[in-house]
C-alpha cells in the first residue's frame, strides 16, 4: 500500500471512498512482491497493480465488492491446472491479497496516517490482515524516529506491532508476522502485514585491510549498503573488495563530511592509525548515527582516547565509541571478527545483553526502542531476524 500512499492520501483529502488491495504473501513465481497494491475508488478509477495483469480484473471486482459491503477480505489466487485460462497466475505462483475498504469519514486515523506515509522518507505500517473481525484492517504507522500514528485500541498489541514494524523498517523490508491477537506469542492467532519504505541503511568501513573484506561480506548479507574508504588508492580497489557497493579513495574524514547520513548508519574504523582515525572519529562522534566502532588493541584504544580528548571531543561523545570494536567472542580470523562486530552492532541497537539465552530469563523477543541502547543484544536479535526474515547489524574486529 505504501507504494501508492501519495495517491491514496489525495483521495482521502477529496473525501473519496476507495478499496485498496495489497499483496500479503507470494508463493512460488509471481510478478509482484508483498506490499504491491491496487486501489479502486467509488467511481471505479484504478491506480496501482498487484499482478502485472494476471488477476487485476478479479481484484478489481473484489475491491468493488468490499466497498459495497464495507468489509475486509483475504483472497488467494493461484494457477488452475484444470483451466489454464481461469482467473489465476499463469506463471504458476500463488498470491494472497488483502482487500480493505476505506471511507475517509469513518477511518480518520488511517487517513491521517496515509498522509504521514506519503510525506515520510522512512515509514512502516503494520496492518491486521487475518484475525478477529474487530481488528481486521486496523493499522499502526511507525516513523523512523519511533513515533506512531493510528493504532488498534489495544496497548499490548500496539507495543508488539511497533517492535515488529521497527525491525522491518530498519532495512526497508515487507512481509508478514504471526502473533497473538493481544500482542502475545500465544492465544488467538493474528497476522500482521508489515510494509516499509526506507532507504537502504549504510555501513561505512574505513580501512582497506583483510578484516574489512570479511566485514563487507557480512554487511551485504545483513542488507547494508557498504562503502569501503581508504586514503591509499593502491589498497582500496574494486578488485580487493568486489562485494562492496562502492570503494572510495579519499581521506576518511573528508569523505565522511561529504555524506548525508541517517540514524541507521554504522561506521567501522579499522585502520587503527591515528592520522586517519582521529580526524574521522572527531567528526563521527558528533553525528546522530546508530553506531561508531574502532578497531585496535586496548593500548591503542587508550592512546586514541587521549588524542580525541586533546582534539576537543567531550566525555559524552567518547561514551558513544565502541572500542576495541566487537563482542568478546574469542574471534581470531577476519571472518570470526566480522561476526563479532556484527553482533555488537545488533546488540547495541536492540538493547540486548550479548549473553547466551541459556543464561538469561524473560522474553526472548524484546520490544525495540526508538533510540539506540548502550547494551548488547546479539542472541535476541538473531532469533528475531531469522524468524521474520529481517536484517540487522554486526560487530567489528578487535585486533590492534
Amino acid at each position: 500500500m505504501l507504494d501508492i500512499a501519495d495517491q491514496l492520501s489525495r483521495w482521502c483529502e477529496q473525501g473519496r471512498a476507495f478499496a485498496v488491495a495489497t499483496v500479503v504473501a507470494v508463493h512460488g513465481s509471481a510478478p509482484r512482491q508483498p506490499g504491491a497494491a491496487l486501489a479502486v475508488d467509488v467511481d471505479g478509477a484504478v491506480i496501482g497493480s498487484v499482478s502485472g495483469g494476471c488477476v487485476e480484473a478479479a481484484v478489481y471486482d473484489l475491491c468493488r465488492e468490499a466497498l459495497a459491503s464495507a468489509t475486509c477480505t483475504l483472497q488467494r489466487f493461484g494457477y488452475s491446472d484444470e483451466d489454464a485460462f481461469a482467473v489465476g497466475l499463469t506463471c504458476g505462483g500463488v498470491l494472497d491479497i488483502f482487500v480493505q475498504p476505506v471511507i475517509p469519514t469513518e477511518r480518520a486515523e488511517l487517513v491521517g496516517a496515509l498522509a504521514t506515509a506519503a510525506a515520510a522518507d522512512a515509514v512502516a505500517v503494520a496492518r491486521v490482515v487475518r484475525g478477529p473481525a474487530d481488528l481486521m484492517g486496523g493499522a499502526l504507522f511507525v516513523r523512523a524516529d519511533g513515533s506512531c500514528a493510528g493504532g488498534f485500541g489495544d496497548p499490548a498489541l500496539e507495543a508488539t506491532a511497533r517492535a515488529e514494524a521497527t525491525v522491518f523498517l530498519d532495512t526497508g523490508r515487507t512481509g508478514t508476522i504471526e502473533i497473538g491477537a493481544r500482542g502475545s506469542r500465544c492465544g488467538e492467532p493474528l497476522t500482521l502485514l508489515v510494509e516499509s519504505i526506507a532507504p537502504t541503511p549504510r555501513m561505512l568501513v574505513f580501512g582497506a585491510i583483510d578484516f574489512a573484506a570479511a566485514l563487507v561480506r557480512i554487511g551485504k548479507y545483513l542488507g547494508y549498503h557498504v562503502t569501503v574508504c581508504d586514503a591509499r588508492p593502491l589498497f582500496v580497489t574494486p578488485a580487493r573488495f568486489p562485494e562492496a557497493d562502492e570503494v572510495v579513495a579519499d581521506w576518511p574524514h573528508r569523505y565522511l563530511e561529504s555524506q548525508a547520513l541517517d540514524g541507521r548508519t554504522v561506521i567501522c574504523a579499522l585502520t587503527h592509525d591515528a592520522k586517519f582515525d582521529i580526524p574521522l572519529l572527531q567528526r563521527a562522534l558528533r553525528l546522530p548515527i546508530a553506531y561508531i566502532g574502532a578497531m585496535g588493541s586496548r593500548r591503542t584504544h587508550l592512546q586514541r582516547l587521549g588524542l580525541l580528548r586533546e582534539s576537543g571531543v567531550t566525555e559524552a561523545e567518547l561514551a558513544r565509541l565502541h572500542s576495541p570494536i566487537g563482542l568478546a567472542l574469542g574471534a581470531r580470523t577476519p571472518e570470526e571478527t566480522a561476526v563479532s562486530i556484527a553482533a555488537e552492532i545488533v546488540a547495541h541497537r536492540r538493547g540486548g545483553s550479548g549473553r547466551p539465552l541459556t543464561h538469561t530469563e524473560g522474553p526472548i523477543h524484546r520490544a525495540t526502542t526508538s533510540q539506540p541502547s548502550n547494551r548488547a543484544l546479539l542472541p535476541d536479535e538473531w532469533v528475531t531476524l531469522w524468524r521474520v526474515g529481517g536484517r540487522g547489524g554486526w560487530d567489528v574486529p578487535r585486533r590492534g
